[in-house]
């Protein structure tokens, strides 16, 4: 089958191209796979150089939708929606309106939500077009909301089964993490770590963010162009994808990977890189499906905060049984996920 020019299609359901003249709206929703049901996967507002990369990150990141939402257990497919910001990230109401016009028009095959550049007022203004919309604001103990801080309290179990795995060790007292990237998942999972004792050297594009968390938990900055190659015991990437390369992950100087960006290898073979090397890694689509989980529960209408919070606790062991099954086979980890994940989706 072709790939239409770009090496990331697989066999995507669709690619949706939508341009509004009135707003200025130019956007993307890639829809991977509706096997399990609605395609679900936050909307991304960015700048890119060449719409090239934005149609490539679009489709990389429904099919990471497709793989976390299949782990996570919901009945929900993957999808991913994008928009194309100008150089100025403006980001008006009537662009928003035109998005939800432009999703309600997919009759229900995406559900959007927020990821980077959006908000929960944004997807409010959204919901004002179109019913196939989460991560609205809610009331107290409800599904729903920012997904933010479920998807660091996801990660930062995963980091600490990471650290059983790799250190041997059930606590987090003076295990090293370097985090990359502290806004709201990165700074709640940091947040978290602080907590448990853990030792943490903190990186991000504002520095000054960065120093103001450190500040106040009482840990360390580097630059961030340092961060992944920081003696440390685990790495945490939670800024965006694509930075596992053949490059970073030679220069890495630790025994785990486990954060929540998206897309985190650059490349397949990358993981392959990252098993050589001996260096645990947890599947990013594994680790980070706290967000899609609460978002997801909300949409479906299928229990409270505590279900979400319950739900989530299960990402350790998920993990596990990834872990297990590259130990018996000797594939990495990466391979692994993505087997399962195909095996649930049926392809």
């Amino acid at each position: 089958m072709s790939d239409w020019g770009f090496p990331d299609f697989d066999e995507h359901e669709g690619v949706h191209l939508f341009s509004d003249a009135a707003s200025g709206l130019r956007a993307i929703v890639a829809v991977h796979s509706t096997a399990l049901g609605p395609a679900a996967g936050g909307a991304r507002f960015w700048h890119y150089a060449d719409e090239r990369d934005a149609i490539t990150d679009a489709l990389r990141l429904s099919r990471g939708m497709s793989f976390k939402n299949a782990m996570a257990g919901l009945p929900m497919g993957g999808g991913k929606g994008v928009i194309l910001a100008d150089a100025d990230r403006t980001k008006t109401p009537a662009m928003l309106a035109a998005f939800g016009r432009a999703i309600e028009s997919l009759g229900g095959r995406y559900v959007t939500a927020e990821d980077v550049g959006m908000s929960d007022d944004d997807m409010v203004t959204i919901g004002r077009e179109t019913t196939h919309v989460s991560g609205l604001p809610v009331a107290s103990g409800a599904a729903g909301g920012d997904p933010g801080p479920y998807t660091a309290l996801g990660v930062y179990l995963g980091i600490r089964a990471a650290a059983k795995r790799a250190l041997g060790t059930d606590e987090m007292r003076g295990v090293r993490v370097a985090v990359q990237g502290v806004g709201s998942v990165g700074g709640g999972t940091a947040r978290l770590l602080a907590a448990d004792g853990a030792e943490l050297v903190l990186a991000d594009v504002d520095a000054g963010r960065a120093a103001a968390l450190a500040a106040a938990l009482g840990a360390k900055t580097i630059s961030t162009d340092a961060i992944l190659s920081a003696e440390v015991d685990i790495v945490s990437p939670n800024a965006l994808g694509a930075i596992l390369t053949e490059q970073s992950i030679a220069a890495l100087r630790c025994k785990a990977v486990a954060g929540g960006a998206n897309n985190q290898l650059a490349r397949p073979e990358d993981g392959r890189r990252l098993h050589e090397r001996g260096i645990l890694y947890t599947p990013d689509y594994v680790i980070n499906a706290g967000g899609i989980i609460n978002v997801g529960l909300e949409y479906l209408g299928q229990g409270d905060e505590a279900e979400v919070k319950a739900r989530i606790a299960r990402i350790p062991d998920r993990l596990v049984e990834v872990w297990n099954e590259s130990d018996r086979t000797g594939e990495p980890a990466s391979a692994v996920a993505d087997a399962i994940a195909r095996r649930l989706i049926g392809r």
